[in-house]
């Protein structure tokens, strides 16, 4: 069975047409799972690459190589994936292979309902367990009410339990009564609904899978962390590759704060000695004390108060996970020990990271940060995690890392620096730009305006409002606002709200993300502003979405500790900071948002950047480069003439 033939066969099932870059990329696919060289390649929207990746991880798998793993950023591709992708392939395989492939979906532990915790209850405030019966009423008892109910009904009907599949969904506090993570959960044999566990029953699933679809969390956890979570394996292919080295970052990332210190004590009174719970609790106080007299932003050096501190939070942690010994699992019913389970894994969590954030590794990265609730934090973050994906991920696998963004500026570069595969030893790659189906020079205009003055870090600028009202104006709304915060983009609806009646105007934070993405597309005249969440992922073809405003170029802050310190790093090592950490970070962003505007190949619209620096600065041919190959003006009249025809046959 060749690539080529079974594609062909997948294609006709989902109804498609062969494109030459999905072919293409299914080649070349098939070569690096044969011979073992990674490959990074590059596909555009309209690609069907979600495909191209799939036939031959199924041929892979078919013939005894093992189950292939393919890993997602989103929520909306690992749908895509499994209710429509996968079982379109199985059925134009099956006939072809002589058996019908197999596929699953295995998500970390938490992302399942527990039924013993909906059952059961979950530990209060105390480490008493309480039904949810119990809770009491309000939005979050409601929430966890659903949830329980919406468990049950997924257990009486076979259901996957996936907290993914709940709708609507509910708040991540209201999640946590009725799920648990790997340390809390008491085991399959122990627990009194072990044979109907969600979690349990998605990794047997997963056995003997031709294709297992999961997540970056759950990939870094298995890779990195050394856990098993996932069969064993040989091929991974990332999909939205773009985001891999972020999302690793983030499970790799850590932060203590007084509350969370005061809960774990609190939760261990009733399974330690009550001095040594104490004496956590007094020392999260502390800290809160110390943090106030701390400088918000980054740490280069921890203040010798604030060490001593953290010192004793790491001391009195350790403490209290000694008292957790002192009685065989055998002896306690399964209640206590899920409350005991709990309690524990909160004071390894505050030992952990006050034991991290003590060494300040110099690979480490540390920053004390406001909290929108509950005061201030520290955090930790590793410097880079090339090294890591280098050893853990790449350095044990044959890896295809895919996205309609990773070449940016002409190059992959950046990418592959990212994954770990530049510099000395690093393994064989091999680099490949598909293209998109799609005609960018007939289809889209980029649009920079030249004459506005630079944004400034207060808001927008009134000349900046004018353009935007002008164009919103021509474009009779079907406008999607991407901007570099929330109060840019409060800002900027307000204003048109005020300048533009007719024009129905969203904002995230209005509603949820989701509503309002259905509110968006359901009206053409609808525009939607909002921040980083939708530079990202939004689909939104057709009318709806024919000019897209960039406020300005997405820089990350000069504060933001993390890019500053990887900046200052590439620095010292003799490499130029600010093109490799803060233009890379705009390129990619300008390249996901502007991807927002052609999704179909009957699209047609404008991109309009109110930055002048994207043609003005010395780095601005490097970040149009990371974009698609619109046809480029700075004539305003130009352009408002093109959205105003738009409207008018829309």
């Amino acid at each position: 069975m060749t690539v080529e033939k079974l594609l062909a066969a997948a294609v006709g099932a989902v109804g498609g047409a062969e494109r030459p870059g999905q072919v293409e990329m299914a080649q070349a696919v098939g070569e690096s799972v044969a011979d073992g060289k990674h490959l990074l390649v590059q596909a555009g929207t309209g690609t069907g690459k979600s495909l191209a990746y799939l036939v031959p991880s199924l041929l892979h798998a078919d013939a005894d190589g093992g189950p292939v793993i393919v890993a997602t950023a989103t929520l909306a591709l690992q749908a895509q994936l499994v209710d429509r992708d996968l079982p379109a392939l199985a059925k134009a395989a099956e006939p072809l292979l002589g058996r019908p492939p197999k596929w699953a979906t295995l998500k970390g532990r938490a992302n399942y309902a527990c039924l013993h915790r909906v059952r059961d209850g979950a530990p209060d405030d105390q480490g008493e367990l309480v039904p949810v019966e119990e809770l009491s009423a309000g939005p979050l008892g409601a929430e966890v009410l659903r949830a329980r109910e919406w468990a049950e009904q997924q257990a009486a009907t076979s259901g996957t339990g996936d907290r993914d599949r709940l709708e609507p969904g509910v708040s991540d506090r209201a999640w946590s009564q009725v799920s648990v993570s790997s340390r809390e959960c008491l085991g399959a044999t122990r627990c009194p609904y072990g044979q109907e566990c969600f979690a349990e029953l998605a990794r047997a699933r997963s056995d003997g899978a031709d294709v297992v679809v999961t997540n970056h969390a759950l990939l870094a956890i298995d890779a990195l962390e050394g856990l098993p979570v996932l069969p064993e394996h040989d091929v991974v292919v990332v999909d939205e590759g773009h985001e891999l080295a972020a999302r690793v970052t983030s499970v790799a990332t850590a932060d203590l704060w007084p509350g969370v210190i005061d809960r774990a004590a609190v939760r261990s009174r009733v399974h330690v000695d009550d001095g040594d719970a104490e004496e956590l609790r007094a020392a999260g106080e502390q800290l809160r004390a110390a943090l106030l007299d701390a400088p918000v932003g980054r740490l280069d050096t921890v203040p010798e108060e604030l060490l001593a501190t953290l010192v004793g939070v790491r001391d009195a942690a350790r403490a209290v996970q000694s008292g957790f010994t002192a009685t065989s699992r055998e002896e306690r019913a399964a209640d206590v020990e899920a409350s005991r389970r709990a309690a524990k894994t909160m004071v390894d969590d505050v030992f952990g990271t006050a034991e991290r954030l003590v060494a300040n590794g110099e690979y480490d990265v540390l920053w004390v940060e406001d909290r929108e609730r509950g005061g201030r934090s520290l955090r930790v973050a590793p410097l880079s995690v090339a090294g890591l994906l280098r050893e853990r991920l790449f350095g044990q696998n044959t890896v295809v890392a895919t996205s309609a963004t990773l070449e940016l500026g002409g190059s992959f570069d950046a990418a592959a620096g990212a994954f770990g595969l530049t510099g000395e030893g690093a393994p064989a790659w091999r680099s490949l730009d598909v293209g998109s189906p799609f005609d960018y020079g007939k289809q889209a205009i980029l649009y920079v305006a030249r004459d506005l003055p630079t944004p400034g870090r207060d808001g927008l600028r009134p000349e900046a409002v004018d353009a935007l009202v002008e164009l919103m104006a021509s474009a009779d709304g079907r406008t999607l606002g991407l901007f570099s915060s929330r109060r840019a983009a409060q800002e900027a609806a307000e204003a048109v709200r005020k300048r533009l009646p007719g024009l129905p105007v969203l904002c995230q934070g209005d509603d949820v993300v989701a509503t309002l993405l259905r509110t968006f597309a359901a009206d053409e005249k609808t525009c939607l502003f909002g921040t980083l969440s939708l530079w990202q992922g939004v689909d939104v073809p057709g009318g709806s979405c024919q000019l897209v405003v960039i406020d300005r170029i997405p820089f990350p802050r000069p504060d933001e500790p993390l890019a500053s310190a990887r900046q200052r790093a590439v620095e010292k090592a003799g490499g130029n900071g600010f093109m490799s950490v803060a233009a890379t970070h705009a390129a990619l962003l300008l390249a996901q948002g502007a991807g927002r505007l052609i999704r179909r190949s009957t699209d047609r619209g404008v991109v309009a950047v109110l930055d002048p620096r994207l043609v003005t600065a010395r780095y601005g041919s490097y970040l149009r480069a990371s974009l698609p190959p619109m046809w480029f003006t700075s004539d305003k009249a130009v352009v408002t003439g093109a959205l105003q025809r738009l409207a008018v046959s829309s």
